[in-house]
């Protein structure tokens, strides 16, 4: 049986009935569904999913795969709606680490743009203060390898283009792992005690961009942190705001810690590619007291920032405005430089704290926001689409996707909430289900979240100092 949106179920062959009429091939008659397969299911994919891998599905593979892949796609992204405990997914405790969790990421995880991704065996690597770094099976939820103990850990990030993680130390000490056995390959000395680390790749190369304690931007490559560059930023203070565009070609750097500092906007290529003659091209944002920011993802170019209103320093929720810019070269005879351009501009009101506010881009022109315990999906042009307050505290991390947008909170709830398009406002965000962490007694409330097309796993920081990572695997 399959499952239409409206929830109305058909059985297989007057199902695929309906959709061959939608597009205008003929009743197809299940005899035939061998022969019409490959012209069926292949629309079938691409009018659901239009970024769905062609180029995979349509070579060596065959009909058979474009089949598979569109009922076993289905019939995963109706378990990921639902989120029916006991049937649509399991949930594994990953147990182990004896301090704080400082980060968590995937090694390996699954994507939709792969023709098997049902096969897949989705792998994490967290980072604790207890000084280790350990990798996980997502879906059995055993502990693959542990590194030995060192300095307390304060932060992690993947390295993707070689399949290990870069971590960093409560003495400013970077180290390289590899991912796959757990083996430490290179380190770095940063002589900061809190690190933010970006990787990235550029015209083929990995690199790392380290944000310090001393307001610096420290440039190395990847894996071997070797370094490239150093760029003040915000001088005395610490960069713990630092991202880069889609396409690599911007770096967003600076810091939430003083209200009257700007972030600056970097060309990647000067910071990775430095020349002994010109500074690194750098542009400082025309706004202060920067909070959150992030690119959006189909226009690699533009960049949304929330900020103090203007002459106005305060925390408080009436003095937070959401800006959005576009980033561009500009060249001259005798010089080249960045321009930042302010695109649109509009204020946003949460209740609670503003300053503590997340913020992720979607598509062109979609920017989703949460601060305290609500949510919201806002145009770039300032329109409101829709707002949420599902958690009863505040929500400390959020996760973005094409399919949804997970939430977690510190009422040790997970929040699932489903993209969908409507036809008078475009594109919104659907509510679903709550995924639970544990027990009050035990835990003070979840603390992070990262997702791959399957999976979700989240941090729970435990009252004993333990956290432990709760892996929710969805069933294909």
């Amino acid at each position: 049986m399959l499952h239409c949106r409206d929830g109305a179920r058909f059985p297989l062959d007057v199902m695929f009935g309906i959709q061959a009429k939608k597009f205008n091939l003929g009743f197809i008659r299940p005899e035939n569904l061998v022969s019409h397969g490959l012209r069926v299911f292949r629309e079938m994919c691409l009018q659901r999913w239009g970024f769905c891998n062609i180029a995979v599905l349509g070579s060596e593979h065959g009909k058979q795969t474009w089949k598979s892949y569109f009922l076993r796609r289905s019939h995963l992204e109706l378990k990921m709606t639902k989120g029916r405990s006991g049937g649509d997914y399991t949930c594994k405790s990953l147990r182990g680490h004896t301090g704080r969790v400082v980060g968590c990421v995937y090694l390996s995880g699954n994507s939709p743009q792969l023709p098997d991704f049902w096969s897949s065996t989705p792998t994490v690597c967290s980072s604790s203060s207890d000084g280790t770094v350990r990798a996980w099976d997502v879906q059995q939820g055993v502990q693959l390898w542990c590194s030995p103990v060192q300095s307390p850990l304060t932060g992690m990030v993947a390295d993707g283009g070689h399949g290990g993680v870069i971590t960093s130390d409560s003495t400013g000490l970077l180290k390289a792992w590899d991912g796959q056995s757990g083996q430490e390959m290179f380190f770095y000395s940063s002589a900061s005690p809190q690190c933010t680390l970006l990787p990235y790749s550029l015209e083929g190369s990995s690199f790392l961009s380290v944000g310090t304690s001393q307001g610096s931007v420290h440039t190395l490559t990847s894996p071997s942190l070797s370094k490239l560059s150093t760029l003040v930023v915000c001088d005395t203070f610490k960069v713990n705001l630092l991202l880069a565009s889609p396409d690599k070609k911007w770096i967003l750097a600076g810091t939430t810690e003083n209200m009257d500092m700007s972030p600056k906007v970097l060309s990647s290529q000067s910071v990775t590619c430095p020349s002994e003659e010109e500074d690194p091209l750098c542009q400082c944002l025309p706004v202060s007291g920067c909070s959150a920011a992030a690119f959006l993802p189909s226009q690699p170019a533009r960049l949304a920032t929330v900020h103090c209103k203007d002459n106005s320093h305060s925390n408080t929720h009436h003095n937070k405005v959401l800006s959005v810019f576009d980033v561009i070269i500009k060249k001259t005879r005798f010089k080249t430089e960045i321009q930042v351009e302010q695109v649109e501009k509009f204020e946003l009101v949460f209740e609670g704290r503003a300053s503590d506010i997340l913020l992720e881009g979607k598509g062109s022109s979609t920017l989703v926001v949460a601060a305290h315990r609500e949510l919201k999906v806002y145009t770039v042009k300032g329109e409101l689409l829709c707002s949420f307050k599902d958690h009863t505290e505040p929500i400390c991390s959020i996760c973005v996707d094409s399919f949804r947008v997970v939430t977690a909170s510190r009422d040790l709830s997970l929040r699932v909430l489903t993209w969908k398009t409507d036809r008078d406002k475009g594109l919104t965000l659907e509510s679903r289900y709550h995924l639970l962490g544990g027990s009050h007694s035990m835990s003070r409330g979840f603390s992070y979240v990262v997702c791959d097309y399957s999976t979700i796993v989240a941090s729970v920081e435990a009252v004993d100092g333990k956290d432990v990572l709760k892996a929710y695997s969805f069933n294909s």
